[in-house]
């Protein structure tokens, strides 16, 4: 077991801690695909739901600031930009919903 701690680089409860928000950001990070497959599934076509950006935007955060953390380059390039697409997507849904909205009949 303490080869397994030292291989992650776990040396106290906080890095244990730590590599459990990973663990989470990870997770969130990839059920954006099952959800976006079991919609895609039910449509019948490819879609890709609300939902798909947000676990984008919060796995992604989540990531981010376990790469800072751990001072993990490749992480941190990997998500910066990301988080700024899946904000932007989040944005333009919002938007969208705005503008959708059923116009009222004058009386």
């Amino acid at each position: 077991m303490n080869d397994l701690l030292a291989y992650f680089k776990i040396e106290s409860m906080t890095d244990l801690l730590w590599l459990g928000l990973g663990l989470v950001a990870q997770l969130m990070f990839s059920l954006r695909f099952i959800i976006q497959w079991f919609v895609s599934e039910k449509e019948k076509r490819s879609v890709i739901p609300t939902a798909f950006w947000w676990f984008s935007l919060v796995g992604g955060t989540l990531l981010l600031t376990y790469g800072i953390h751990r001072g993990e380059p490749v992480i941190i390039l990997g998500q910066a930009l990301g988080i700024v697409v899946y904000a932007r997507n989040l944005m333009l849904l919002h938007q969208g919903r705005r503008t959708d909205l059923p116009v009222q009949a004058e009386g």
